[in-house]
């Protein structure tokens, strides 16, 4: 099996929208080592972070992290060791559109 170690996605969310950050290709497994939560305002916010298994709807189950809260010029640093199958997605939330996610990991192939 390969192994590629790499940014998984980023993204600067719109405000208050659920983002897709990261979708497991294909024939593909992933592990998510880190995630990167960056507020680049002056006031503070919040954020979510779910995983939903072979892209499935959102739901409350899913989430890993909901509204929590990220201080003004602050940065959450998340080391999850989440394991993903193919099709699984990462989705992101942010109550303002000063927040950047980023994702760590290895696909596996």
């Amino acid at each position: 099996m390969a192994q590629s170690h790499k940014v998984l996605g980023q993204s600067n969310p719109s405000a208050t929208t659920l983002t897709t950050l990261y979708t497991v290709p294909a024939a593909t497994q992933a592990v998510v080592s880190t995630v990167t939560v960056c507020n680049t305002a002056s006031s503070a916010t919040t954020y979510r972070l779910a995983v939903r298994v072979a892209g499935a709807s959102i739901a409350t189950s899913q989430y890993l992290a909901y509204d929590a809260a990220l201080p003004a010029n602050d940065t959450a640093t998340l080391t999850l060791g989440v394991t993903l199958a193919a099709t699984d997605v990462i989705s992101v939330y942010a109550g303002s559109a000063n927040v950047a996610f980023s994702v760590f990991g290895v696909e596996i192939t």
